[in-house]
């Protein structure tokens, strides 16, 4: 048993000897970490600078050649743009990998102090870092919530703005149909009316027919009495006809008589002939 303990106990010591060999090569390591990535960040300055001062000589390029009022201007104007664009792309990648390399610094920097803290004493540094962590996990779930917060209000004011405006649409769109059903109404209103019009002329046409129809048998009747009449009447009338003519022949004389008054003697021998009666 004893064996056992002792060879438990210098396994122990042992494995904390490494630990403690691995923690200094630990320290180490993150030393080297922090200042590589100072580096780094140096590095990636330099290259934000280039890609800034790349991206000022673009600008320069571009408004001198829109200064230009030559015929191919529009195409160095175009090139410059281009320039532009790729240079600001360029500063962009620059600034954010420096961005990127000083998050990285700044946590090998955290890392190399909150070793020297663990170093100097465990358990001080060690409630330290949970202190700090919290904090700092507290501020970033703040910053997080209220991004959140922020995100969640634009989408709700995004989303209030589009039901407005499908509310709006349609509105519009029943409005049009109401305007369409409407004019669709009075239009076959009229159409109605104009039909219930000629529908009413055709029918007061069509009695006007019927009537008219209705009485050209009674005029028939009436006109076919009237010459009967009149045909009645003549032969009635005849007989005193004959008497008339009688009475003219006598008329006739008395001029007869009057001529020897007034023309030439007749001739002797022959008497004038005396008118005869019209039959």
């Amino acid at each position: 048993m004893a064996a056992r303990k002792q060879t438990a106990v210098n396994t122990v010591a042992s494995l904390e000897q490494q630990l403690a060999q691995l923690k200094t090569q630990l320290s180490k390591a993150r030393a080297a970490q922090a200042a590589d990535a100072v580096k780094a960040v140096a590095g990636l300055a330099k290259d934000a600078a280039k890609a800034t001062a790349a991206l000022k000589a673009a600008q320069s390029k571009l408004t001198a050649a829109a200064k230009k009022k030559t015929p191919g201007s529009a195409k160095q104007v175009a090139a410059a743009k281009a320039a532009v664009a790729a240079a600001k792309k360029d500063a962009a990648a620059a600034k954010a990998a420096v961005v990127s390399a000083k998050k990285e610094a700044a946590a090998a920097k955290a890392a190399a102090k909150l070793a020297a803290a663990h170093d100097k004493a465990v358990a001080k540094a060690e409630a330290a870092v949970a202190k700090r962590l919290k904090a700092a996990a507290k501020k970033s779930a703040a910053k997080s919530k209220v991004a959140e917060k922020k995100a969640a209000a634009k989408a709700k004011l995004a989303a209030k703005k589009a039901a407005a405006k499908a509310k709006l649409a349609a509105k519009k769109q029943a409005a049009k149909a109401k305007a369409a059903a409407k004019k669709a109404a009075l239009k076959k209103k009229a159409a109605d009316k104009k039909a219930a019009v000629k529908a009413k002329l055709a029918a007061k046409k069509a009695a006007a027919k019927a009537k008219a129809a209705a009485k050209k048998p009674v005029a028939k009747k009436a006109v076919a009495a009237k010459p009967a009449a009149a045909k009645k009447a003549p032969a009635a009338k005849k007989p005193a006809a004959p008497k008339a003519a009688a009475k003219k022949p006598a008329a006739k004389k008395a001029p007869a008589a009057k001529k020897p008054a007034g023309a030439a003697p007749a001739k002797r021998g022959r008497k004038p002939k005396a008118a005869t009666p019209a039959a």
